[in-house]
């Protein structure tokens, strides 16, 4: 009887937790068991496996061999398993030496050839195996993903007989090399392209500065879908920890660009149809995968045209606003995808879209306009911090030349980044994620701004959370203004970001 003992990872959500695959050679029956939960792509693995040990020109044993995947209620799914399977039928059988076992992980599908085909997810592996101080073995299609784990130790194989070989000391393997993300520049969209809209700019900047969520609303063709498009041209570029996490949440997804790879340290900037499912936004399915707001972690999620969206679909997002994650339980198991994002919407004030405009084109009735905008919940709104109208612009504006000499984005984004690092420094939080204990310590008002604050948000019949944001809002305008305290002017400035209660109270 022969024992051996392999590691590999799996996958959950973006984690990759250990499993140990324990192979054990027997006298008996030849056949082959699987045991500790795989399912059926797992199972299937002990034809891939038997055909890839052949035709790499090895004695496949004739004894019973048992399979076990460690832990035992830990689900296992795909063929990410099929190597370490291998390694370690191999291994029990003697074919090669178990010394180096310890020292490695292995992961990656087998053909029938012996070929080790890529895996989803083997970011989330590299990382946590890095973590574990031990070297990764995995497919050369894989490398350049992997390669984004700065400092791991990892070794990149085009097939079980190379593996072997380097096992049995024969041979090297390819070290993956760490890819630098300093060769892809960013592509945004300037802001200097936008005419006018100087109330709307200067929304963008502070939603960018202090983390918050935007609202635009105004009539069609005033510029909404263009500004918010803007907004990942003023934000910082993303740490390493959130663009790891980010590029993680990428590499589990099916929805993935080809190209990914060479835009991983940009903020991601999602769009979804107004046709959206609440699963296709937070995530789901009976082996759940995420959604846009998790794709959009770290960056932005649009939401164009707003009222159009199911009122279910959209209150959905409000649990994830609030924690920054979303978990998504089903019969056999629970995963948890981080969600962080900021949320940008745009919506018309009505149902022909120029409800309050001065050319008086509304043909909306007041029972239209407010069935219209009751489609988005209160709730949901109460989480949006800015709400800014983009009225239209005229025609002489538009036709003004030198746009050029209009403020860029990368002047815009400076400000933004002295502001962040003011937040660091002082909360090591965004404003926007301030909890109330520190919204007292860092929002503190004089006894006539806390008049003048009480008086506003009775008039306009706040919630207790809308009143925490607008504090939030005026500690991230200060921070603009490089001042330690927040002023009444900074107060005034933060509720004229409440459009849509001043419609409502109109």
């Amino acid at each position: 009887m022969s024992l051996a003992i392999v590691r590999t990872r799996a996958q959950v959500g973006i984690q990759a937790p250990l499993v140990t695959v324990e192979v054990h050679l027997s006298n008996g029956l030849p056949t082959m068991n699987i045991v500790g939960l795989p399912e059926a792509a797992v199972k299937e693995s002990k034809d891939r496996v038997r055909s890839a040990i052949l035709n790499s020109e090895f004695e496949f044993p004739a004894k019973k061999i048992t399979v076990n995947l460690a832990p035992a209620d830990l689900p296992k799914e795909g063929g990410r398993y099929d190597l370490a399977i291998a390694i370690g039928i191999l291994a029990a059988d003697g074919k090669i030496p178990e010394t180096l076992l310890n020292q490695h992980e292995f992961i990656g599908e087998l053909a029938l050839s012996g070929e080790l085909r890529p895996i989803r997810g083997v970011l989330s592996a590299a990382i946590q195996t890095q973590y574990a101080e031990r070297t990764l073995i995995l497919p050369a299609k894989n490398a350049e993903e992997a390669s984004l784990c700065q400092g791991a130790v990892q070794k990149n194989a085009r097939s079980l007989l190379e593996v072997c070989a380097y096992l049995c000391g024969q041979t090297s393997l390819d070290e993956v090399e760490n890819l630098e993300p300093t060769e892809f520049i960013a592509n945004h969209a300037d802001l200097n392209e936008v005419r006018g809209q100087a109330q709307a700019k200067r929304a963008l900047e502070i939603t960018a500065a202090g983390k918050h969520n935007l609202l635009f609303i105004g009539p069609p063709g005033t510029g909404k879908t263009m500004l918010a498009s803007r907004l990942p041209g003023i934000l910082p570029p993303m740490t390493e920890y959130e663009a790891l996490e980010s590029a993680a949440i990428q590499s589990v997804s099916h929805q993935h660009q080809n190209d990914w790879l060479k835009s991983w340290k940009q903020r991601p900037f999602r769009s979804p149809h107004h046709t959206a499912s609440g699963v296709s936004l937070v995530g789901g399915g009976s082996k759940p995968k995420p959604g846009e707001i998790s794709l959009a972690h770290g960056g932005i999620l649009f939401l164009d045209e707003l009222p159009e969206f199911s009122r279910k679909v959209l209150d959905v997002l409000r649990e994830p606003l609030e924690s920054g994650e979303i978990s998504i339980s089903r019969a056999s198991r629970q995963v948890t995808y981080p969600a962080r994002f900021q949320l940008v919407a745009a919506m018309n004030p009505c149902p022909c879209g120029y409800y309050g405009d001065a050319s008086a084109k509304c043909t909306c009735t007041e029972d239209q306009v407010k069935r219209y905008q009751g489609q988005t919940s209160g709730p949901l709104l109460d989480r949006i911090d800015l709400q800014v109208e983009v009225p239209p612009i005229s025609i002489s504006e538009l036709q003004k030349p030198n746009h050029n000499q209009l403020e860029a984005s990368s002047v815009v984004q400076m400000r933004v980044l002295k502001a962040w690092k003011v937040q660091t420094l002082r909360q090591q939080c965004s404003n926007s994620q301030l909890s109330n204990a520190q919204v007292e310590a860092y929002c503190q008002l004089t006894e006539e701004d806390e008049n003048l604050l009480r008086l506003a948000i009775e008039k306009l019949d706040l919630s207790a959370r809308a009143y925490h944001r607008v504090l939030k809002i005026s500690r991230t305008i200060a921070d603009l203004d490089e001042s330690l305290k927040i002023n009444t002017g900074h107060i005034m400035e933060a509720l004229s970001y409440r459009k849509l209660e001043r419609y409502r109270q109109s």
